[in-house]
């Protein structure tokens, strides 16, 4: 009788450490972590956020001569006083891009407030400048709808006929060069000054003094092979071009890389902060080059 008991105890216990084996064993693999799935970079081109970078003048809604105006082909800052956007910002990729003919219906604007001066496109006629686009016709062709958006006159600034159709143009062309060779971009173009030299020769203003005619025209582009997580994806080596083109007609005598800058130098006159959304040591690092290669 005794033995048994001896034999019925000591399978108790074997059956006991078994089973503490076995649940302290499932509770280290549970305290294991996991290793995580790699991020994917979907290298399909897509439609992505056209102010990903940052908002350069921290427009807004509440600012009338900074005033944000977020549509879905692109974002910009209007300025009500000059009665010409401050800038406009853009993603550029082969998602943006279609067959959809070009549409050059210039109309005012109608999301502006309903006492703003809205620009006409009479208030262009005989006035020796182009209506410019910021954001170009052939950036947005991927439908009939995305190319009319670009028409509308808040996108549009008095240009010289040849800064407009030759320099600006060539810049125009190298980025969609840029975006066919598997590339997305991210773009911000606008206004800097006032006085420019068109057809007719130098004025100041348009329509009775309520369209300003700029300076000069200026963009800021970065270019990323085509892939996803963007912010994430931008470093030292991240390509950043930068261009301030004065608005006269000579200014096509040059071509576009003559006007290249640093962004900083950009900031400095533009009183912006580009890049925003970056990290401030990234920033640094890409806002004092100066890249005005045209391969």
């Amino acid at each position: 009788m005794l033995k048994k008991a001896i034999c019925y105890s000591t399978h108790f216990r074997a059956i006991t450490v078994a089973a503490l084996f076995i649940l302290f064993s499932e509770g280290c693999r549970t305290s294991i972590p996991q290793p995580r799935s790699p991020t994917i970079n979907n290298t399909q081109p897509t439609r992505d956020d056209n102010l990903a970078l940052g908002n350069p003048s921290g427009a807004s809604v509440s600012d009338p001569d900074n005033y944000l105006m977020v549509k879905p082909v692109f974002t910009l800052s209007y300025n009500r006083r000059r009665g010409i956007a401050n800038w406009v910002s853009w993603h550029l990729s082969a998602a943006w891009k279609g067959e959809a003919s070009r549409g050059n219906n210039f109309r005012p604007d109608p999301d502006l407030p309903r006492d703003w001066f809205a620009a006409k496109t009479s208030d262009y006629t005989d006035s020796g400048f182009d209506r410019g686009h910021l954001c170009p016709s052939d950036d947005r062709d991927g439908s009939i709808t995305d190319n009319n958006a670009t028409f509308l006159l808040t996108n549009i600034v008095p240009e010289a006929p040849r800064h407009n159709r030759e320099v600006w143009k060539g810049l125009e062309d190298y980025c969609r060069k840029l975006m066919a060779g598997n590339n997305e971009l991210y773009i911000v173009a606008g206004t800097d000054g006032t006085r420019g030299t068109g057809a007719n020769g130098e004025a100041s203003s348009l329509a009775a003094g309520k369209i300003t005619v700029p300076a000069s025209l200026w963009k800021v582009i970065v270019v990323l092979p085509v892939g996803s997580n963007d912010l994430q994806r931008i470093d030292v080596n991240t390509r950043v071009i930068a261009v301030n083109i004065p608005n006269r007609q000579t200014a096509a005598d040059k071509p576009w890389n003559y006007y290249a800058l640093s962004v900083d130098e950009l900031e400095r006159k533009t009183g912006y902060d580009f890049l925003s959304n970056l990290p401030q040591d990234l920033q640094r690092a890409l806002e004092g080059k100066i890249d005005g290669n045209t391969n």
